[in-house]
């Protein structure tokens, strides 16, 4: 997304206008079943009791509580969270299904902000069949930051065929003590008049729009 028209870039929309022809053949999609789901909520904080006050079943079970990664969730975005002081790093492993022509090869194409590595491996994805899975990860890595500007980019992938898969990669700044940008009770805030800029500071309050 253009900084200059949309200053939180991806936090600053929902998903968008749905192109009901391109929903129709959308060529890959990522499934995430209901397990997946909740062991994502579990892996949240969610225990069992918790939990089937949301799935409204008696039959869910968190087997384990252990904290977890968000960015763990079989979705189609790549969002980091990065404490000041800290540097960018982060590996997401996806899985993709095709839906669209049986015999098909995607080719992934990538953007970030310069300062941003970003790599795909594998790079291409083959597939002989509909229904097919392939299983992909997406590195980023960068420099230390510090109140940096929230910085948006994607991976593509197309098939040469009007399949065009696009995903947003987004890296973010938090502060200390945070937890994927929720405040802790030990949190404390903290102010600049020098910084500029969009970030998860202002999103989540704790510094004031300039």
């Amino acid at each position: 997304m253009d900084p200059r028209k949309h200053v939180d870039l991806e936090f600053s929309s929902g998903s968008g206008q749905i192109n009901p022809e391109h929903a129709l053949n959308p060529g890959l999609v990522y499934n995430a079943s209901e397990a997946d789901y909740i062991n994502f909520l579990c892996k949240q904080g969610y225990n069992t009791t918790t939990l089937r006050m949301i799935t409204g079943s008696n039959s869910s079970v968190c087997n384990s509580t252990t904290p977890g990664r968000a960015w763990d969730l079989n979705c189609p975005t790549f969002a980091i969270a990065v404490e000041d002081g800290q540097p960018i790093q982060g590996v997401f492993t996806r899985t993709v299904t095709n839906v669209g022509n049986s015999y098909s090869t995607y080719t992934v194409s990538t953007y970030m902000p310069y300062s941003v590595s970003i790599t795909v491996e594998p790079s291409v994805l083959t597939f002989s069949k509909i229904g097919e899975m392939k299983t992909f990860s997406v590195k980023l890595y960068g420099p230390v930051i510090a109140q940096q500007p929230i910085m948006s980019g994607a991976i593509t992938w197309k098939d040469g065929n009007g399949h065009e898969v696009r995903s947003p990669a987004v890296v973010y700044n938090i502060l200390p003590g945070y937890e994927y940008g929720i405040p802790t009770s030990s949190m404390t805030t903290h102010k600049t008049d020098k910084f500029e800029g969009p970030s998860m500071y202002h999103k989540t309050g704790i510094l004031g729009r300039h």
